[in-house]
């Protein structure tokens, strides 16, 4: 089956990547995948880098690569829109994630909630308002495939704009915390470590907030293996991620998932992200009152000066791999974004949890709001499958958040500052903060990126009244 496949970020220094891999490893379909991104350079590495990859030994169906320099001929006669930005660049990034430290509010991730990603929210809003007309004029019967965070307030724009766009937000942290269990599996029972693919779990929250109420494999309620697990691991903690010893030291992105044990003990339910996105939904004061504490419940701040090198690195890699200076290989990811699109075009049914507008799949939150559950995915169809409640600690934890995030919408929407302020103070992470010192610190990070908002937004005017 052929198809066209519109990248919106198409100069992807990592995700684009992993998404052409997985399309030349897929069976059944080829097609054209339209790459347009605002750094139209990036872009050709990456239309370089497909093209080598039709040509590995392994690879099974072929894809047409082409750069457009315009969004709207990206879109004209697309079957589906990926979307992955980053709305404005790492130095943006290093004032949501490092400028709130100086008020003693310290963010392991902060692109999805905090101080930090009330303001990735502000810049990423309007270019999802512009992406949403576009799609609507364009390509209004495509699926809409979200990557981008933060991925609530994403989706919940295209919906909002476009109300009968066809769209979900897909987000891998689940899929961890079910490694996780697997783990568990292997370690408590003495069998073989399953796939993931193999248990059953129950999710539902928000994005980077979603809980595992029920797990099972051939029988056995994974859940209740917890206890004894917690008792010999929780406190010095459990990897379960693939990269070697020594790679794991130093490495921000590795965590020993003692805050998901932690969060079991208390709850009863699984926390189904990294420990270092749970950290940021609950008070400061919980994991991340200050760098020692972070250390202490092992995992780390994300540093944003890692990002840039991590980056720098990449678009060496890409240049060379573009160039033919590299060998190109095909490896198969555990992303499910390629599984869904062929659900959609009949290839079987999927079941797999993403980010949509709740319209009643967990009854306990407010209609409307995105929420990330399980779905089943069939031919031209996504249907939400009703989650099982939360336990009411859990349910308070993740409506304060799913609030905050429908306010914080709500203000960017309407350009009122006053209302994002009123989501921005009422953030988990700020609740150490006093009014004052949160208004102070809002103005600084609205000052120091300002030449992404300035368009949108009247800050002066709301600065100096």
């Amino acid at each position: 089956m052929k198809i066209k496949l519109a990248y919106i970020g198409g100069g992807s220094k990592q995700w684009a990547r992993v998404f052409m891999n997985d399309l030349a490893l897929t069976e059944n379909l080829e097609g054209e995948v339209a790459l347009y991104d605002i750094d139209i350079e990036a872009a050709r590495r990456n239309q370089a880098i497909g093209n080598r990859l039709n040509g590995c030994d392994n690879a099974v169906s072929h894809w047409t690569y082409t750069v457009y320099e315009n969004l709207e001929d990206a879109l004209k006669g697309a079957d589906f829109v990926a979307l992955s930005i980053l709305p404005g660049t790492f130095d943006e990034m290093e004032s949501d994630v490092h400028a709130p430290e100086k008020y003693g509010v310290y963010q392991s991730v902060g692109d999805t909630v905090g101080p930090g990603g009330v303001l990735r929210a502000m810049r990423t809003v309007p270019l999802y308002e512009e992406f949403a007309r576009a799609i609507k004029q364009y390509c209004p019967n495509a699926w809409v495939i979200n990557f981008t965070n933060p991925m609530a307030i994403c989706v919940q724009t295209l919906y909002d704009v476009f109300p009968q766009i066809k769209a979900f937000g897909c987000c891998h942290e689940v899929f961890h915390a079910q490694n996780f269990l697997c783990a568990v599996a292997h370690e408590q029972l003495g069998i073989p470590r399953p796939d993931r693919h193999d248990i059953y779990t129950d999710a539902s929250g928000v994005n980077h907030f979603t809980w595992i109420t029920e797990a099972k494999h051939d029988g056995i309620d994974l859940l209740s293996l917890l206890p004894d697990f917690i008792a010999k691991y929780g406190k010095k903690g459990f990897y379960t991620g693939t990269l070697s010893e020594e790679n794991v030291v130093g490495n921000p992105f590795c965590y020993d998932n003692r805050v998901k044990m932690d969060l079991f003990s208390r709850y009863g339910v699984l926390g189904a992200a990294g420990d270092r996105h749970l950290a940021e939904f609950v008070n400061n004061s919980w994991y991340l009152r200050d760098p020692q504490t972070v250390e202490s419940w092992g995992f780390h701040i994300t540093p944003v000066s890692y990002r840039k090198e991590r980056q720098a690195e990449r678009v060496a890699e890409s240049i060379r791999l573009a160039n033919g200076e590299l060998p190109v290989q095909l490896h198969k990811s555990d992303e499910e974004a390629i599984m869904l699109m062929k659900s959609l075009l009949g290839f079987g049914r999927t079941v797999s949890n993403v980010n949509i507008v709740n319209v009643g799949q967990m009854p306990d939150m407010p209609l409307g709001t995105v929420v990330e559950t399980n779905c089943v995915f069939d031919q031209d169809s996504v249907k939400p499958v009703v989650a099982r409640s939360l336990p009411d600690g859990v349910k308070a934890l993740v409506y304060r958040n799913a609030v905050n995030t429908d306010t914080c919408y709500r203000g960017i929407k309407t350009r009122d500052l006053d209302v994002i302020f009123e989501s921005f103070v009422n953030q988990p992470l700020c609740s150490t903060l006093s009014l004052q010192q949160a208004r102070e610190l809002f103005v600084e990070m609205l000052v120091n990126t300002r030449r992404y908002l300035d368009q949108y937004f009247d800050i002066e005017g709301w600065i100096t009244r």
